[in-house]
């Protein structure tokens, strides 16, 4: 049993990226200044002149991280809602969330009031 011969690799060369390549740093940036040419930042005050639902008093939907992060920082939850809000808040809770609330025990009894 005679080995096979091995052929030599003739004009073997690395390969290269192509110069467009979208890994290359210099294609990321000319992309991400195209993306950004496309898509101009519109001002936030611009949605509330579109949608005039939203005004004052706003309702505020709770859930129950909110209200345990309320507790655990002695936060008054309503008066802070208005200072973050600087309008007449009425907060929303519904009944899963008291669910949640009873099934936690004694040491949330306050937050149910």
């Amino acid at each position: 049993m005679t080995r096979a011969k091995k052929t030599r690799k003739f004009a073997v060369t690395k390969k290269l990226l192509n110069p467009n390549d979208a890994r290359l740093k210099e294609n990321q940036l000319k992309q991400k200044k195209k993306e950004e040419a496309e898509n101009p930042q519109v001002a936030s005050s611009m949605f509330f002149q579109h949608n005039s639902a939203l005004v004052p008093p706003y309702r505020v939907l709770i859930d129950t991280n909110f209200i345990n992060f309320s507790l655990q920082n002695r936060m008054e939850l309503v008066q802070c809602m208005m200072d973050c809000l600087y309008a007449k808040c009425i907060p929303c809770v519904t009944d899963c969330v008291m669910g949640e609330l009873e099934k936690l025990g004694v040491k949330f009894r306050m937050a149910l009031r």
